[in-house]
């Protein structure tokens, strides 16, 4: 299981969660991407205009804000104690496959994201809700070869929740002052989940987003990244006007242009960090 998580928007975070996760379903990984982040960009990404929301068009359901509040139970009414009692039993027997959404991509399923799932996020920290993703997660055991989570672009409740779930953490980097900045109170975050919540954590690795081989300052910054002994991966990934047609034709890049360089860079790192 892979988090890609940022400090900061605008990183490629939910293009490099979509993208892996693409390649992941092409080499007949049976995939689950989930969609935590409120924007919805990786939910869209793939499944379209059917995921795609506005003033006037509500979100895709079920999402993940509505798991969220049947963990809450607050799609109940508990009026009377029975009624308190049923609604317990019935969030506990509700199967967490039913907010999956297959898409048109062979082995590739999503659970969406919704605008206003950060609503729910004061009641869920007040009742201690902060292992159910992870709980309902160990469910889809045997179901899944591959689970990629794109997570908010800030640290928050389901940014733990997400890290609490996964297994392995890939961070975002696209070589500028800001992100080395953040970058380091990023890793702190990561690694005080490990020692709180989940021992079994791991930083698979930076992804260098962006990256221009030609330009003085992007190697000088992914050097000292590599100086001070950070975990830098060797697939690193250019910019290219191809990712933009690849958001407009919701169409990941691995089915769009197999052959691309960009594309083909995104080959190099989900072998490395398969490798891993």
């Amino acid at each position: 299981m892979v988090q890609c998580p940022e400090k900061k928007g605008g990183v490629g975070k939910s293009s490099i969660a979509v993208n892996l996760a693409a390649i992941s379903a092409k080499q007949n990984l049976k995939t689950l991407l989930i969609d935590l982040d409120p924007q919805a960009n990786s939910s869209q990404y793939i499944l379209g205009e059917s995921a795609t929301y506005s003033a006037d068009k509500t979100a895709l359901e079920p999402n993940i804000e509505n798991f969220f509040q049947d963990v809450l139970g607050t799609t109940q009414q508990k009026g009377l104690i029975g009624n308190a009692l049923g609604s317990i039993l019935k969030s506990r027997n509700k199967d967490f496959s039913q907010y999956i959404h297959h898409s048109n991509f062979k082995n590739l399923d999503v659970l969406p994201a919704s605008p206003t799932l950060g609503a729910l996020e004061h009641a869920l920290e007040a009742k201690h809700k902060i292992y159910k993703l992870r709980d309902s997660l160990q469910t889809l055991i045997g179901q899944y070869d591959r689970i990629y989570i794109d997570t908010p672009p800030a640290f928050n409740f389901f940014t733990l929740s997400a890290l609490i779930s996964a297994d392995r953490v890939l961070i975002p980097f696209d070589c500028d002052v800001f992100s080395k900045r953040a970058l380091q109170t990023l890793i702190e975050n990561v690694i005080e989940t490990q020692d709180d919540h989940n021992d079994r954590l791991e930083i698979e690795g930076i992804v260098v987003n962006q990256f221009q081989a030609q330009a003085r300052l992007p190697r000088e910054v992914v050097q000292q990244l590599k100086d001070e002994g950070l975990p830098v991966l060797n697939s690193m990934l250019p910019p290219s006007v191809l990712m933009k047609e690849s958001h407009h034709k919701n169409q990941p890049l691995i089915y769009l242009s197999p052959e691309h360089k960009l594309t083909q860079s995104y080959q190099l790192l989900f072998n490395e960090i398969e490798k891993q």
